[in-house]
């Protein structure tokens, strides 16, 4: 293959796809002592989809905060 690689890296932000995994990753958050940052999204909003990247790079660089991602139309309760 002699066109460009692709080295994808793993996702540091969580995606939640149900209240289950929410509460489960709050729990786990707060036993730590760990800082929570939601993304609350959707495929449709624009603003919220150019927010990925600016996402994905701080969760990258802040080892000691937990990035959760919730997309508004999948799961749309979770408190």
């Amino acid at each position: 293959m002699g066109g460009q690689q692709q080295h994808k890296k793993k996702s540091k932000v969580v995606k939640i796809d149900s209240k289950k995994s929410w509460e489960h990753h709050i729990i786990e958050a707060t036993k730590k002592g760990y800082l929570v940052m939601v993304h609350f999204s959707a495929y449709w909003c624009m603003p919220s989809v150019a927010m990925d990247p600016f996402f994905e790079e701080l969760a990258s660089t802040n080892q000691d905060v937990l990035f959760l991602k919730v997309d508004v139309d999948e799961v749309e309760v979770i408190l």
